[in-house]
């Protein structure tokens, strides 16, 4: 029999990259249902921060500015670097989109999500 091992629709493989793309955007969805104010910011995901950074980052939210909407950034390595599972991945990718939405929009994390830090 021949023919495609799957149908176009469904990928056979997914990188690294795109697996924790998903992640921020499964995150930044469970968000935007009680913050819609999120559809006005540009979630990022980042590889690596900088490299004049003292300590490693998770994340970082940066304001908006003349001609630019908000920006959360999430660093896709040093996350990896912490986690172990897949499930933990995404618990950290949550968290760490939590505390950035927090700092950007001046609330704790607690007030973002009732549920931070208790999974």
């Amino acid at each position: 029999m021949r023919g495609p091992v799957a149908p176009p629709q469904v990928p056979l493989s997914v990188s690294r990259a795109e697996s924790f793309r998903d992640l921020v955007q499964d995150s930044v969805e469970r968000l935007e249902r009680r913050w819609p104010q999120l559809a006005d910011v540009d979630f990022l995901v980042l590889d690596v921060p900088g490299s004049l950074e003292e300590t490693v980052p998770l994340g970082r939210a940066l304001s908006a500015v003349k001609g630019q909407p908000a920006q959360i950034v999430v660093y896709r390595r040093p996350v990896e670097i912490r986690t172990k599972t897949r499930d933990e991945r995404a618990l950290l990718v949550h968290e760490v989109v939590v505390e950035q939405v927090a700092e950007l929009l001046g609330l704790s994390p607690e007030s973002v999500d009732p549920r931070y830090g208790q999974d």
